[in-house]
């Protein structure tokens, strides 16, 4: 990977580039007619604009059932009528950057490929060991000031970071503001110093406007968070989600579609079913310090794969589309000959937590048996953790409901410890 000449001196440049970041989220803000951009990205796909007068064909003969309680009319993971949230906008772990560039997690990544729901990342372990979980992925949401609160209710103020380090043979300058630049090949880091930022590498593009609105582009599609409680997802693959912050929103992916009037009732392909209202979608917190890039020490890599990838709602039965995908990482870690994995089942606090310790544990179970029918021969153990080891806050700041951050605690990790 080649490395280019860190941008280390020039202040002006920086603040140049923060006023481009600052315009695009100002006209986000004041302008639903345009859905911002980040900065950083060339193939930013378009996401719809959330219209609460728009209405979707809700013909019940289009569909193949009208039976609200059919699982053929609920989304995978989900309830009938339930509209999944718009998925929080994460980063990757900026303090394991320079592990994520090359090694056994690049290499993983590469054979694996990309699937809806699974993603590959280096970790990071405490003293004793123990793997620590999501830090990496919600550094951007928090009151706005730079202090994060995680999700075990920790609070991490992360400072200016100031301080010069290296990141794949790359110096990187911070100054005391937190602003700093990073390029090295296709990865690039930008904090502007006034709660704004972006970040891209060949598979992800994501800006953070400091006005609690943001962009991600990845495989996947389009995240837009318009910072009031309202924000789109315009999925790779026609899913659309749109939810307009007032409890009122949208789903539709090409057989199912839900719309919630936020007053207790949803439409699925046409038929009412009774509802809860739509939470509204998290406002964004600041982008991180160029400080939190400075490496830390990886002692493995983790693989995470959704609930809703693998499992039917409340089930630990596989769903057949996640046949793809487990094909695709068996023949991944056999390729590369792991010597032992640790996969650990997690849930969110929905439910009791006997039922969730047994569904976390079966969880973990069936994807270990998946993988040995499909020729994996290497040492797995499995623990289920069930509702202990969050990776996301499932409440906002002001206690409200976070869907998002309990989808995201719904997983099952595959801990590939360095060898």
């Amino acid at each position: 990977m080649t490395s280019t000449t860190v941008l280390t001196t020039l202040r002006g440049t920086c603040a140049a580039l923060a006023l481009a970041v600052l315009l695009t989220g100002c006209q986000a803000d004041s302008d639903r007619t345009a859905t911002p951009v980040p900065a950083a990205s060339a193939t930013t796909a378009a996401a719809p604009t959330p219209d609460p007068t728009d209405e979707p064909s809700t013909d019940p003969a289009d569909d193949q059932t009208t039976d609200p309680a059919s699982s053929t009319t609920a989304v995978a993971g989900y309830a009938p009528g339930e509209i999944p949230p718009v998925p929080l906008i994460t980063i990757p772990d900026l303090s394991m950057l320079d592990a994520s560039l090359s090694g056994f997690t690049h290499e993983i990544t590469e054979l694996v490929g990309g699937y809806p729901g699974l993603t590959v990342a280096p970790a990071s372990c405490d003293v004793s060991g123990t793997v620590r979980s999501g830090a990496g992925s919600i550094l951007l949401y928090g009151d706005g000031s730079g202090v994060y609160t995680g999700p075990d209710g920790t609070t991490v103020n992360y400072g200016d970071g100031s301080g010069t380090y290296v990141v794949d043979g790359v110096s990187v300058t911070v100054y005391g503001d937190g602003s700093g630049v990073f390029a090295s090949g296709d990865v690039s880091v930008s904090n502007y110093g006034d709660g704004s930022g972006v970040y891209a590498d060949a598979e992800v593009s994501l800006a953070v406007y400091g006005d609690g609105s943001g962009t991600r582009t990845d495989s996947t599609g389009t995240i837009t968070n318009y910072g009031d409680g309202g924000g789109v997802f315009a999925g790779a693959d026609g899913v659309t989600i749109t939810n307009y912050g007032d409890g009122s929103g949208l789903y539709s992916d090409g057989s199912v579609t839900i719309q919630n009037d936020g007053q207790g009732t949803a439409t699925v392909n046409g038929v009412p079913v009774p509802a809860d209202p739509v939470p509204p979608v998290p406002a964004m917190g600041v982008f991180p310090p160029m400080g939190t890039i400075e490496p830390i020490t990886s002692c493995g890599t983790t693989i995470s794969l959704s609930d809703a990838a693998l499992f039917d709602f409340g089930t630990s039965d596989l769903r057949p589309e996640s046949e793809q995908t487990l094909d695709s990482l068996a023949a991944a870690l056999a390729e590369t000959g792991a010597p032992t994995l640790q996969i650990g089942g997690h849930t969110d606090s929905i439910s009791d937590e006997a039922f969730n310790q047994q569904l976390s544990e079966d969880r973990a179970q069936a994807v270990a048996d998946a993988l040995v029918e499909r020729g994996v021969t290497t040492t797995l153990e499995t623990t289920g953790y069930g509702e202990t080891r969050p990776v996301a806050p499932e409440t906002t700041a002001d206690g409200s409901d976070n869907p998002a951050g309990r989808q995201l605690n719904r997983r099952v990790e595959i801990f590939v410890p360095t060898f």
